[in-house]
């Protein structure tokens, strides 16, 4: 199922003897267009102090109660690494909060993950050791929250602004982006697939996709009041002739494991 990110804002994070905090934000990387942090705000019990946790220790989330259960202690964030939620996050960073948590390296392979579609339990050190060879690499971590409100730009003018994203709860990869195309066309939001966008600029605030505005005006609407269902998503791909991202995942995983 797919989650709206501004929903997910604000959940509580419980780790396994007592709560740590509230979502504030979350950090992706814009090459596989994947949450790999919920930046958590600890409040008054660590001193409002900003913390990074990734997906790898979320489990069981209570979506009635709008809360995300960690299996980590309070102490172990108390004593994570120090991160500066406000200046770009280095690959240095990065490992040392796995290894710190013992999480596996996700950008030790092709896949969402790493090797796979799934967040897995745990990694090989041969794995690791692979990852870590690369770790001079600049990550490509963004700030969801700095990204809303980007001009999004069609082949043959301007479109709309990114008003949210929308988050797979199995894999936290971002499935959608929900633009808000108002400005031209009354009360409308449409749906952008990250791996339908041409082209990036951080620096202008500016994301450029390969269809025409008038493609994209005349494609199913997306209501944010209603949950969005696989038949709407079929109808999306349909519209703009492209594979979705299961077919896209499914083969995939049979290129790398042939039956």
């Amino acid at each position: 199922m797919l989650r709206s990110m501004q929903e997910l804002k604000n959940y509580t994070i419980g780790a396994t003897d007592g709560e740590i905090g509230r979502v504030t934000d979350f950090f992706f990387d814009d090459d596989m267009w994947t949450i790999r942090y919920l930046v958590v705000e600890t409040n008054a019990w660590l001193l409002s102090r900003q913390v990074l946790i990734s997906p790898f220790s979320v489990e069981g989330a209570d979506w009635l109660h709008k809360r995300l259960p960690v299996r980590i202690t309070r102490d172990q964030v108390k004593n994570s690494p120090d991160i500066d939620t406000q200046k770009p996050v280095s690959r240095q960073h990065e490992m040392l909060t796995a290894d710190y948590y013992n999480y596996p390296y996700y950008w030790s392979g092709t896949g969402l993950w790493g090797d796979g579609s799934y967040m897995p339990v745990a990694a090989p050190d041969a794995t690791k050791t692979e990852a870590s060879q690369s770790s001079l690499e600049d990550p490509h971590l963004r700030s969801c929250q700095r990204v809303i409100g980007y001009q999004v730009h069609a082949s043959d003018g301007d479109i709309g602004h990114i008003q949210g994203m929308l988050v797979d709860e199995e894999t936290w990869a971002i499935r959608f982006l929900v633009v808000d195309t108002s400005r031209w066309w009354v009360g409308q939001q449409v749906l952008i697939a990250p791996s339908w966008i041409s082209g990036l600029s951080w620096e202008d605030s500016r994301i450029s996709v390969t269809m025409t505005r008038e493609a994209v005006q005349s494609s199913p609407r997306f209501d944010s009041t209603e949950q969005l269902n696989r038949q709407h998503e079929l109808d999306l791909y349909s519209h703009y002739d492209r594979p979705s991202y299961w077919e896209r995942e499914n083969k995939d995983a049979q290129a790398k494991h042939p039956e």
